[in-house]
């Protein structure tokens, strides 16, 4: 079988084969990281209290003063190994600038029904004369009753002083969920949970109308089945694993197979269902790539994880083959001998503790380099005695809401592994 060693240069970005400029692009998941997009952040994370965070999905109310250090560490180390860096805020507030994306933006606030003609009238009213740099921070950071001075309506005289009538998105730290590049297309994905689901507002915007994304390919939408981008990984030139579990449906899996077979992106997709734990939401919390043929992997599920291929029939008709073990079918798909598995920790406690501190979910900037927490000292030592170079971050902060360096990390460009 084809080999995939694992060699690669520092130097210009070769053809990828497609008419337009270079600029976004993704058939692995540890080519050469050239440019990602990041959510440094903010205000957001200062609205979660012991009232809010369980229903904004966090575990722990973050420092948010230590968080950005951490955050900033974490972007400067990939700046250190040549990756652009672009900020979700940054480009939000380009986006708002043009007429059209304010529109839409204002709009899907507006159309909360638990608003009320009364309250959405002051709400719109109050949108309309922030400029795009505010209107970036109220669409995010959201806001509190007590700043709506305006605010009038049976809705907001019953809210609660510390309720918001506009809610936080504290999780835009993860921008991997909200959208996927699949080659040069982008899936803007279908969060499951409601606190989430105007992310991809934010997201879609974005890829609409910021002149950097003008003629970008759309691959998902939100408002499809469910589909998150933590569950979508990408094995090899061809070959696509998409979790099952608690964020991403069996119809979402199968919508967005259907989607890159007509489109020609992908031979291949594993649908691989996942425990629905907390810890084990996304297939990227369990297994991820550090090299174009080894996974870190969560040791307690390596064995008993199960993948069904999903092909497409000369009639254009969905294939779907037998179950079997995600390591075989995957090895098969992208046609190699088999996976390296790196698993983490020495004994189930270590290993369980480890997963629980997003141990397996590294962000590989190229072959045999990876982005990881600096807490998970026994999964970073068995990815280094494997060959694996570790790119160590500090995350006590950042990890409080349950997701590490490929959570909080949209690779926009990397570069095609080469033939081998």
């Amino acid at each position: 079988m084809r080999s995939l060693g694992s060699a690669w240069l520092l130097g210009t970005i070769p053809s990828l084969g497609f008419s337009g400029v270079t600029r976004h692009y993704a058939d692995s998941e540890v080519g050469r990281l050239r440019t990602v997009l990041l959510h440094r952040p903010g205000p957001e994370l200062k609205r979660l209290t012991p009232r809010n965070n369980d229903s904004l999905l966090f575990d722990g109310i973050p420092w948010v003063g230590r968080a950005q250090e951490e955050h900033d560490a974490f972007a400067g180390a990939l700046r250190e190994r040549g990756v652009e860096v672009l900020y979700l805020v940054e480009l939000l507030i380009e986006t708002l600038s043009v007429a059209d994306a304010r529109k839409d933006l204002t709009e899907a606030v507006l159309s909360d029904v638990r608003l009320g003609d009364t309250l959405r009238r002051r709400v719109e009213s109050h949108l309309s004369g922030l400029d795009p740099a505010d209107l970036a921070t109220a669409l995010t950071a959201g806001i509190a009753h007590e700043e709506l001075r305006t605010g009038s309506g049976l809705p907001y005289t019953l809210m609660d002083r510390h309720d918001f009538v506009i809610d936080p998105l504290p999780n835009l730290l993860f921008t991997r969920d909200s959208s996927v590049w699949v080659r040069d297309q982008v899936a803007v994905t279908s969060l499951a949970m409601p606190a989430r689901e105007r992310e991809t507002t934010l997201t879609r915007a974005i890829y609409t109308h910021h002149p950097r994304f003008e003629g970008s390919a759309r691959l998902y939408e939100p408002g499809l089945e469910h589909v998150e981008g933590g569950d979508v990984l990408l094995l090899g030139a061809g070959v696509i694993a998409v979790g099952v579990g608690e964020r991403t449906t069996p119809a979402g899996a199968e919508r967005i197979a259907r989607r890159v077979f007509e489109r020609g992106l992908a031979h291949t997709v594993l649908a691989v269902p996942i425990a629905q734990e907390r810890a084990t939401m996304h297939l990227d919390t369990v297994c991820t790539m550090v090299d174009a043929d080894a996974v870190v992997m969560y040791p307690n599920i390596a064995d008993s994880l199960i993948a069904y291929a999903l092909t497409s029939g000369d009639d254009g008709e969905l294939r779907i083959a037998s179950g079997r073990p995600f390591l075989d079918a995957a090895a098969a798909a992208m046609g190699i001998d088999q996976l390296r598995v790196i698993d983490t920790g020495l004994d189930p406690i270590t290993a369980e503790r480890e997963q629980w501190d997003d141990g397996n979910n590294t962000l590989a900037i190229g072959p045999r380099l990876a982005v990881a927490y600096e807490r998970n000292v026994e999964t970073n030592a068995r990815l280094e005695a494997a060959g694996i170079e570790v790119v160590r971050i500090a995350g006590s902060e950042l990890g409080s809401g349950r997701g590490g360096p490929r959570c909080m990390s949209c690779p926009i460009l990397r570069d095609p592994l080469p033939e081998r």
